[in-house]
């Protein structure tokens, strides 16, 4: 199978629809081996995925073919108490395929040029209406289905430098393509700049880019570091959505970095720490406070309401166990602050749409290395229930707004050593 043939494919599949989020909209790991640890990979150079967490680890993970998949299960559900739109509703968007793929070349032994790539998602839900008394008015008072599906894709070309025998430096071009829809949100057309540009419009695409920049250090022969920056990259806005998105439409991937360290405490144990920074709050169209429509601020427009979230601290700690010659076991697990915690004014009730609302993560994995060197990997992970509540206002009916959300996934990677 030819490398343009597998790179067409995998970037049609993410097309298809990424959903992955478990820190706001990014996934709690990238790469197989990284999801089995819980994400901890900013120190690991196993995989071919240095794009999406530290380029720096390219230099050291040798000549492979990453391809990998993951069958992601988030659950969503969403109430209103005490409202004049009062119900719980569902959502009916489940299950969602997500392609990966990273690709490895040493050069020569200090230079590699590889690429990965991987998604972003997790705003696709898709609430049926509320029936009964209210036939077929949704949560938020509109027509119908409501709910949203946002798909981010990037392509991470890489380059890695060793500039010492263990020490290197590694950059990753980030060229993202972004498509989001919006439907049943009638019922912010009051509060909206553009209500033509609001809900039911179908998806509208966008181009970014950023760049990711990272070193990584073995600095004695146990223990290594790594360290990672990525830009905000910056999308071209959803005219279809200028109604909806502040900054007419525009809505961005947020700068995030990672500092991690590796310790190899026994020739079979390896333990592995991360610690990871996304600023959510430097995105206005995630980032304003929901309240800001009170004060002029109509959904749309520059200082336009928000979902309300905040930057994130996210910690991940990961075990890898030698269990023999063949077969590696690992396990992890993260803590994340919420994005979202329902005290500014409609902030439950916009993120309705986008229940970002996990915080703990618990994963496990193993690769299996067949007689042929190549590998077989393959991670679980369960995201435990989180919920947050918080008043609607009297314009959008009072009462009581809850979301919840909690999340299961499994994939499968195949690795080969080229």
């Amino acid at each position: 199978m030819k490398f343009t043939r597998v790179f067409a494919f995998m970037a049609l599949a993410g097309l298809a629809g990424s959903a992955h989020a478990t820190n706001g909209y990014f996934s709690h790991g990238y790469g197989m081996k990284a999801k089995g640890m819980a994400g901890a990979a900013t120190a690991s150079s196993d995989d071919a995925f240095g794009g999406a967490n530290n380029p720096a680890s390219m230099a050291f993970a040798g000549n492979r073919l990453d391809l990998g998949v993951d069958l992601f299960s988030p659950r969503r559900e969403a109430s209103n108490v005490g409202g004049a739109v009062n119900g719980t509703s569902d959502s009916e968007s489940n299950y969602f395929l997500i392609p990966e793929i990273g690709y490895n070349h040493m050069v020569n032994t200090d230079l590699a040029l590889g690429v990965t790539v991987y998604g972003n998602g997790g705003m696709n839900t898709n609430y049926k209406a509320l029936g009964g008394a209210f036939g077929n008015t949704n949560l938020l008072g509109g027509q119908g289905k409501l709910g949203v599906d946002l798909m981010q894709l990037i392509v991470a070309p890489t380059a890695a430098y060793k500039i010492a025998p263990n020490h290197s430096i590694g950059i990753s071009p980030l060229i993202g393509y972004q498509r989001f829809k919006a439907y049943g949100i009638e019922g912010f057309g009051a509060i909206s700049s553009s209500s033509a540009n609001l809900t039911n419009n179908g998806y509208d695409g966008s181009f970014g880019y950023g760049v990711r920049i990272g070193y990584m250090g073995k600095i004695t022969s146990t223990v290594t570091i790594g360290a990672a920056y990525a830009s905000k990259m910056n999308f071209q806005e959803f005219d279809s959505y200028k109604g909806l998105f502040a900054e007419q439409g525009d809505f961005d991937i947020p700068e995030n970095y990672n500092l991690g360290v590796a310790w190899q405490a026994t020739p079979a144990v390896k333990l592995a720490l991360d610690y990871q920074r996304i600023n959510f709050g430097k995105v206005a169209s995630v980032g304003n406070p929901s309240s800001n429509y009170a004060l002029g601020g109509l959904l749309g427009l520059d200082n336009g309401a928000g979902f309300g979230w905040s930057n994130v601290n996210v910690w991940k700690l990961g075990t890898e166990y030698k269990y023999s010659q063949k077969l590696t076991l690992r396990a992890g697990y993260s803590h994340s602050d919420n994005p979202i915690n329902g005290s500014d004014t409609a902030e439950a009730t916009f993120n309705i749409l986008a229940p970002a609302v996990i915080k703990d993560t618990a994963t496990l994995g193993f690769t299996y290395t067949l007689a042929s060197g190549n590998e077989l990997t393959m991670a679980y992970m369960h995201a435990f229930k989180n919920d947050v509540s918080g008043a609607r206002p009297a314009g959008f009916g009072g009462g009581t707004d809850t979301i919840k959300m909690y999340q299961n996934s499994l994939g499968i990677a195949y690795s080969w050593k080229m």
